[in-house]
């Protein structure tokens, strides 16, 4: 079993509001890594459609709970886990075909296709009745300080 080198954990209310600060949590958390701009987009990106899915189809008609684990291996490889206890999903491989929602017309249906595009992998595992667990990974990769580079400094 592989160790992470560090982990977050989170739970909060599935409010909308709260989507921008998985975001943000995510988003600090990651730093550590040096991660480009575009990474920390992709990131960011893929997070808040997974916390989203949690706050419009989990929990459709109530607040509920959103849990998020975030961890980093000494790979770089940086896995982020969001879960509900929400309704679930009846049919997982037709949830993440393009433009499938079960949001209503204004729901475009591309968030499990967001989230597999700016992720290395994707993983959505779903009970009806029991809630939804989403597990995402990205590897960064790694970049030479200035101090670190051949011939800078030592220390």
């Amino acid at each position: 079993m592989r160790r992470p080198v560090n982990e977050i954990k989170l739970r909060f209310p599935s409010r909308s509001a709260n989507e921008g600060f998985a975001r943000a949590a995510v988003a600090c958390f990651a730093a550590q890594l040096d991660p480009t701009l575009d990474e920390l987009g992709d990131i960011k990106t893929a997070v808040s459609e997974a916390v989203t899915n949690c706050i419009v189809h989990a929990y459709p008609d109530c607040l509920g709970d959103i849990r998020m684990r975030v961890r980093i291996f000494p790979d770089g490889c940086l896995e982020i886990v969001v879960s509900d206890r929400g309704c679930g999903i009846t049919d997982v491989e037709q949830a993440r075909q393009p433009m499938f929602t079960t949001g209503g017309t204004e729901r475009a249906g591309m968030g499990f296709c967001i989230m597999e595009s700016f992720m290395d992998t994707l993983r959505v595992r779903s009970r009806p009745g029991v809630g939804t667990t989403v597990t995402m990974s990205r590897r960064l990769r790694a970049r030479l300080s200035a101090n670190a580079a051949p011939g800078g400094p030592s220390d």
